[in-house]
């Protein structure tokens, strides 16, 4: 009687175990549309395949303590700014121009996670979503897969979720008005200790909502104006993810 209570305490404390590892990798978010995303996907030709193989090469070469994953508003981030910024956090630049949510999920599949654990993840994905015709709960859906995946393979890693950037030049344009939908969905995930929430895009736009081509000639990408705003913002969210880690 004693080796069956015995067996049956420990089988109940693995359960917990199991069930408390289970619930940790959990999302405060329920999905925001019942249809189906699309399936992850590679991108197959050109300078997208470099950066992937760059990135893969990266992570196992060195530890990192964040990778910072994203599109081509990650990767082009000013070389000087990041260098200065990021780089002595011992943050990875792990952004592939042209990225949507599918893509990023096939790199996380193979091998932009293979490396050492990091202690922290940054992710910014979704604007070329909305740029490909995407509704915004399809976009924000997209982002939850991603999100969900890195909850799921870097149990122990915080993540600092942002929500896009400002697009378009004025509040009312439809794509400025779809980052704005997507932000106000994904921000439910954040829940404030494993998964922070950021919308740091204000910081990019004037008294009247209006973003200038001085700070981003494109509309969606940014000068170094531009990011020599969001730096100080994300050097602070940076500083907070990684603190007591």
């Amino acid at each position: 009687m004693r080796l069956i209570g015995c067996g049956a305490a420990i089988a109940v404390a693995m359960l917990a175990v199991l069930s408390a590892g289970s619930a940790a990798q959990e999302l405060r978010c329920s999905p925001f549309t019942p249809g189906k995303i699309a399936e992850p996907k590679p991108r197959e030709a050109g300078w997208p395949v470099h950066r992937f193989d760059e990135i893969n090469a990266a992570v196992k070469r060195q530890p990192y303590r964040v990778l910072f994953f994203g599109d081509s508003i990650t990767e082009g981030f000013d070389k000087a700014l990041w260098q200065s910024d990021m780089a002595p956090r011992g943050v990875l630049n792990a952004g592939v121009s042209g990225d949507r949510t599918e893509h990023l999920m096939w790199r996380l599949q193979h091998g932009n996670l293979d490396g050492p654990p990091p202690a922290g993840v940054a992710l910014l994905i979704g604007t070329n979503d909305l740029g490909h015709g995407r509704s915004p709960s399809d976009a924000a859906q997209g982002i939850r897969a991603d999100l969900l995946y890195l909850r799921q393979q870097l149990p122990q890693a915080r993540i600092l979720l942002l929500g896009l950037w400002p697009r378009a030049a004025s509040p009312g344009d439809r794509l400025r008005r779809g980052t704005v939908a997507v932000n106000q969905l994904i921000r439910r995930c954040g829940d404030g200790g494993t998964i922070l929430y950021a919308d740091i895009g204000d910081v990019l736009l004037d008294g009247e909502g209006g973003l200038s081509r001085a700070l981003s000639p494109d509309l969606l990408h940014f000068s170094p104006a531009g990011y020599a705003r969001l730096t100080p913002p994300l050097d602070s969210l940076i500083d907070k993810l990684l603190a007591g880690r």
